[in-house]
C-alpha cells in the first residue's frame, strides 16, 4: 500500500492477505476468454492474478490516484480502466454480443461498505446479461443477502436479491486480511442470475413496491403494512395470514401478492 493513503469517502480498505486472495481467485475460477469486470480494483490485489489468468480485464475505479497506479502497472491491452462511479456505470456496455450465444458478463469486487446495498440493487438491473458475480462484502450484509424467512436478518434486501439470483455465502474474511483493518469481518458471496422463466412476477416494479411496503415497518402485521395495497380477506384467499409479519413470508409469497394486484392496478387493489 506504499504511497497511497486510504480514503474514507471511498470506503477504502485494501486486501493484503495472500492466502485470502488465492482463495478468492480459486472461487472465481477465471478462464481465458471470460468477459470479467472488477469493481474497485484498488491497489490491484485481485487485479494482478485476474489479468494473469484472463489475459484482459475491465475495471471500474473512481479514485484518480489509484487509476494512475493501475495505468502504470498494467498495459492498456491487458487492462481497460473505466473511470467513474460504479453506482452510475452502465455494465451493459461491456457485453459485446448479448443473447443466447453470449457467455455472459462476470462481475467481481471488494465492494465499499458504504455503498454496498445501493450498488447491489444497481447491479441487479443487469442480471440478464450476467453469468455470475463474486463479491466481498461486510459479513453482516452477506448474512442478510442469503437469509431464510423467519429471522431478523431476512428483509427487503434478502427478498429482492433472492428473487433475481441464486446466492451462496462461500467463506468469511477476517478484518486482519485488510490494511487498514475494518471494524467488521467480511464474507464472499456468489450470485448467479436465475433464468428468466423462473422470474414469475408479472410486474416487477409492483413486486418491489409490495416488498418495500411490507418491510417498511417490519414489526407490524401485513394487514397494517399492506393495507394501502390489499385487504386482509384477499390475503387470506392467497393463503397468507393477515397477522403475519413480512419476515415470515417467502419470496414466492411476495410474488403471489404482487401478481394478485397486477391485473387490478395497485391504486385500486385495496378495495378488492
Amino acid at each position: 500500500m506504499k504511497g497511497h493513503i486510504p480514503r474514507k469517502r471511498f470506503g477504502q480498505n485494501f486486501l493484503v492477505s495472500q492466502a485470502i486472495i488465492a482463495q478468492i481467485i480459486a472461487a472465481i475460477a477465471p478462464q481465458a476468454g471470460d468477459t470479467l469486470v472488477e469493481i474497485g480494483p484498488g491497489l490491484g490485489a485481485l487485479t494482478a492474478p485476474l489479468v494473469e489468468r484472463l489475459g484482459h480485464l475491465h475495471v471500474v475505479e473512481i479514485d484518480r490516484d489509484l487509476i494512475a497506479r493501475l495505468s502504470q502497472n498494467f498495459p492498456p491491452e491487458r487492462l481497460t480502466i473505466h473511470q467513474g462511479d460504479a453506482l452510475k456505470f452502465d455494465f451493459a456496455c461491456l457485453v459485446v454480443s448479448p443473447g443466447a450465444g453470449s457467455a455472459g458478463l462476470r462481475v467481481v469486487g471488494n465492494l465499499p461498505y458504504n455503498i454496498s446495498t445501493p450498488l447491489l440493487f444497481h447491479l441487479a438491473q443487469f442480471a440478464p446479461l450476467v453469468r455470475d458475480m463474486h463479491f466481498m462484502l461486510q459479513r453482516e450484509v452477506v448474512l442478510r443477502m442469503v437469509a431464510a424467512p423467519g429471522g431478523g436478518e431476512y428483509g427487503r434486501l434478502s427478498v429482492m436479491l433472492q428473487y433475481r439470483f441464486e446466492m451462496e455465502r462461500l467463506f468469511d474474511v477476517p478484518a486482519e486480511a485488510f490494511d487498514p483493518a475494518p471494524r467488521v469481518d467480511s464474507a464472499i458471496v456468489r450470485m448467479i442470475p436465475r433464468p428468466a422463466a423462473a422470474l414469475e412476477a408479472q410486474d416487477e416494479a409492483l413486486f418491489a413496491r409490495v416488498v418495500s411496503a411490507a418491510f417498511g415497518q417490519r414489526r407490524k402485521m401485513l394487514r397494517n403494512t399492506l393495507r394501502e395495497l390489499i385487504e386482509a380477506d384477499a390475503l387470506v384467499r392467497l393463503g397468507i395470514s393477515p397477522s403475519a409479519r413480512a419476515e415470515e413470508l417467502a419470496v414466492a409469497d411476495f410474488v403471489r401478492i404482487a401478481n394478485f394486484l397486477a391485473p387490478l392496478g395497485a391504486s385500486t387493489a385495496a378495495r378488492h
